[in-house]
């Protein structure tokens, strides 16, 4: 059977338009007429929260992710400032007519941190390490593994599913093949996940990685995890000291790719966003992720270099349908005609944020024009609320109050603007702020015990699959309905299409039924986040993937 050639970069029109122009980054500075950047120093950038980890594949937010893109490289990378696929640790790649196996052809030379070599063995050491995870290590936050591979060899997890990796075979050290059972709309997109980041399997095994306990409702990871990451990136692990609130990243002077510029990156922890502003106006930090929209103006003005990534992103209040008040399909739809999205994006959004009436970007392949839209009124939420019996209805509503996140650059003021409007309609609201790790998000993900939330998304690729598909594609406690088979079957057929007019067309219909016969969540806005760095920092790439990579800035000495 004849392969089809893919290239490894993929310019389709609504990727095309998630560029950031050059004007918005800033240049590299250059060293007298030697063409070459000024190197070494110290990059300090000032995290909103707590790495759960440094192992890609136990991680899903972007507090973790941020060191481990420095550490670790993926099969398929993104061109940086954009959406478009390049080559990664394989330089090209193509798939079958039935988009079933996958040849990858692999970076020569290239080794881990630990100088072991990177070839296609480790490549495929990796992927069956994933599909044969077992025991608490299958349930602990193996969220992107789940959505695009939908299971394990053995299922532990909650709502696993038929797996469709089949195998992996390394047919020379160049050349790696993926077997798949069935065409997945995700790939090759879904090969730039920071979650499949390849790793080194020496250090996998000799620091335990698999090794994850459950206790309560925690988790506890490896040495690999927590001490010993080894990837191939172009910054090595130099530490987390949690009593500085410190990780620090050394330069890797072996690195196959452009090396970095710095020789250390320390990201400082500070959960504070009064604090991190503090430190980054006293120059103790160099750059800051998501300030609030009322701050981007200020700091612009003080001479700080406020770069605005394009809205590939979703915030949106998901609702709990363990709740049984909440399995009223009236009652969902009585929340969200009770909230003011439009008066929450003009008080609280940032500019350019708009309100969303479906779970992607208007950019994305299969976004419906005519979904059922939820304009604001009370009156009509009152109405449903007094048919379905629901009148009096107390519902906990969780949220993080020590992040902010590129969807979601306020969670208490956005908490306190939607309770009020559901206060408004009768609805009583107790309000459950939790910690963003080791609470919040295992609250809500893992055990399911609000009845309502607010959580958000980043696009990782430019594909419906990986916004709606991630949200409702399967069961999860996050929504707390898992006999929704009619909508995780629509999903499945839609991401399973392979002609792209008819992929299309059943992606429309899925986000129509979303909007009118499902609603397992409320759409609230799509919002531009920002990333600020000192007038000192140069060659940083905003990414509107917020995927940026360290190793292109230098700090002007």
């Amino acid at each position: 059977m004849q392969a089809r050639r893919l290239k490894s970069a993929v310019a389709i029109a609504a990727v095309a338009a998630l560029a950031v122009g050059a004007a918005g980054c800033a240049e590299s500075e250059r060293d007298g007429g030697s063409g070459e950047a000024k190197t070494g120093g110290t990059f300090i950038f000032a995290g909103a929260g707590d790495p759960k980890n440094f192992d890609p594949i136990f991680n899903d937010d972007g507090e973790s992710f941020r060191p481990v893109r420095q550490m670790f490289d993926t099969l398929v990378s993104h061109k940086p400032g954009t959406a478009e696929l390049e080559g990664g640790l394989a330089e090209s790649w193509e798939h079958d007519p039935e988009g079933k196996v996958w040849t990858f052809k692999l970076r020569q030379g290239v080794k881990f941190h630990d100088g072991t070599p990177f070839n296609a063995a480790a490549v495929c050491y990796n992927f069956d390490r994933w599909y044969n995870m077992k025991g608490a290590a299958a349930q602990s936050q193996m969220i992107y593994y789940m959505d695009t591979f939908g299971g394990f060899a053995k299922n532990e997890a909650e709502g696993a599913g038929e797996s469709i990796y089949d195998k992996c075979e390394a047919t020379d050290d160049g050349t790696a093949v993926l077997s798949l059972k069935k065409y997945k709309g995700a790939f090759p997109g879904a090969f730039a996940l920071t979650s499949l980041s390849i790793a080194s399997p020496e250090a996998l095994k000799k620091y335990d990685a698999d090794t994850v306990t459950q206790n309560g409702d925690s988790f506890s990871y490896s040495a690999f995890a927590n001490e010993h990451p080894v990837g191939t990136g172009p910054f090595t692990f130099g530490g987390w000291d949690k009593a500085k609130n410190e990780i620090t990243l050394n330069r890797n002077p072996d690195y196959f790719g452009d090396k970095a510029k710095v020789d250390k990156v320390i990201i400082k922890v500070i959960k504070d966003e009064s604090t991190r502003k503090q430190e980054l106006r006293a120059g103790t930090v160099q750059g800051i992720d998501f300030p609030a929209p009322a701050d981007r103006k200020a700091l612009e003005g003080e001479g700080f270099q406020v770069i605005n990534r394009p809205a590939f992103n979703i915030l949106y209040l998901g609702i709990n349908q363990k709740n049984p008040k909440l399995k009223d399909l009236r009652v969902r739809q009585a929340i969200a005609y009770a909230l003011n999205r439009q008066q929450l994006v003009q008080t609280k959004g940032p500019g350019g944020a708009k309100v969303a009436d479906e779970f992607m970007p208007d950019t994305v392949l299969g976004y419906a024009p005519d979904v059922q839209k939820y304009e604001y009124n009370p009156d009509k939420a009152k109405q449903l609320l007094k048919e379905a019996g629901a009148e009096g209805l107390t519902l906990n509503f969780y949220y993080p109050p020590d992040v902010s996140r590129p969807y979601m650059p306020n969670p208490q003021e956005i908490f306190t603007v939607l309770a009020n409007d559901l206060q408004a309609v009768g609805i009583k609201v107790n309000g459950v702020p939790r910690p963003w790790n080791g609470g919040f998000k295992d609250d809500v993900q893992q055990f399911g015990k609000q009845d309502l939330h607010i959580l958000g998304w980043t696009g990782d690729y430019n594909d419906p699959g990986n916004f709606v598909g991630t949200f409702f594609g399967r069961g999860k406690v996050e929504f707390g309905d898992q006999s929704m088979n009619e909508m995780f079957d629509a999903i499945a057929k839609a991401d399973g299409t392979v002609d792209d007019a008819a992929k299309k067309a059943a992606w429309e219909q899925v986000n129509r039924d979303i909007a009118a016969k499902w609603l397992p969540a409320v759409p609230v806005w799509h919002a531009p986040p920002a990333i600020v760095v000192t007038k000192d920092v140069e060659g940083l790439k905003a990414s509107p993937l917020t995927d940026e990579r360290f190793n292109t800035v230098s700090v002007k000495k």
